[in-house]
Formats: C-alpha cells, sequence, structure tokens
C-alpha cells in the first residue's frame, strides 16, 4: 500500500488496492476486540497527481462489515464507504510545542509530510474505514430495542411489562437509612 513518488506526475496516476483488513493493525484491533467483523476486503481506488509543490492524493474506500445493533443486539451487514483528498508535501517531521494552542484551518487538515520516495498509505486508509463504523449501530432508526424488564426484542414481539416509567437516579438509596 505504497505509493512511489516517481511513479506520480502532472497527469493523474491512478491506483487500485484490495487488501485483507488483517493487513490493517487498526482494523484488525476492531475486529479482534469485537467491534465488527469485515466480511469483505478493503477496497480502495486512489488518484495522484502532482501539485506545485505537493501531491494531492484522492480516493474511496469500500468494505462490507458485520455489526450489532446497540439496541436489539441483532447482527446485521453494512456496507462502509468514505472519499477521501489528502495534499502530501516532502518534509521533515517537526516537533510540536504542546503548551501552545494553535488553530488548524481546514487545508492543515488534510495536510501531511513525506520523506524519501515512498508514501505508505496504510494509515490514511484505516483511519477512513475506521471513522465510519458507527460507535452505536442501529440495525435500522426504528428499532425499538429490547425491553428493559424481561429483555425481549420489541421489534417482533410484544410483552406485558408494566410500562410504567422507572427512574434509577436514586434507587441505590432506597434502602439507605441514616443512624443518630
Amino acid at each position: 500500500m505504497k505509493l512511489v513518488i516517481d511513479h506520480i506526475q502532472e497527469k493523474p496516476f491512478p491506483l487500485r488496492i484490495e487488501e485483507s483488513a488483517g493487513l490493517f493493525p487498526v482494523l484488525s484491533r476492531m475486529q479482534s476486540e469485537g467491534e465488527c467483523t469485515f466480511t469483505g476486503p478493503i477496497l480502495c481506488d486512489i488518484t495522484a497527481a502532482r501539485e506545485y509543490d505537493h501531491l494531492r492524493v484522492s480516493g474511496r474506500v469500500d468494505t462490507q462489515v458485520t455489526l450489532a445493533c446497540s439496541r436489539c443486539t441483532a447482527i446485521y451487514e453494512a456496507g462502509i464507504g468514505s472519499t477521501f483528498t489528502i495534499i502530501y508535501r516532502k518534509g521533515n517531521f517537526q516537533e510540536v510545542d504542546q503548551e501552545e494552542e494553535t488553530e488548524l484551518s481546514d487545508q492543515d487538515l488534510i495536510s501531511a509530510t513525506y520523506i524519501g520516495n515512498e508514501i505508505d498509505l496504510t494509515h490514511e486508509i484505516e483511519e477512513q474505514v475506521a471513522m465510519e463504523i458507527p460507535i452505536k449501530p442501529l440495525c435500522n432508526e426504528a428499532c425499538k430495542g429490547l425491553c428493559p424488564v424481561c429483555g425481549i426484542d420489541l421489534n417482533h414481539a410484544t410483552c406485558s411489562c408494566s410500562s410504567e416509567q422507572t427512574s434509577f437516579k436514586f434507587s441505590a438509596l432506597k434502602d439507605f437509612k441514616v443512624s443518630r
């Protein structure tokens, strides 16, 4: 997943990557921790071109994942896709003073530096996929979830539990007694 700088000229240089999620450290960790299961390869179509003193790398990343709904725990499959543009400039990594606050512009957020004759795209690709995986996945927006009393899936059945709202805010204090 390396882009050779000498191959990039004024004319756009296309690159197609199709790799297993296991080759990306962040995605491999997400899968081993149970956040998701990658059911297909990571597909990436990239175009790189020289522009003045920098390289513009644009692309699209797509893959298929299996997720567990955060409301009803149902397992479902979803497509993950993201488009990106990164501007690479040749340079050295500079130390940033952690005490000083600086405001980043939109251009700073899509910029990176490279050293040598290659750019490793592994981190950028896995970052694009990881940002698209939902923190609280939903099988659908209308998911009713599970009954908090009996645990039945309310999408497929109804339960006879009380619909009375229970507040658990002070439940830890219900047996609290003050002795004098």
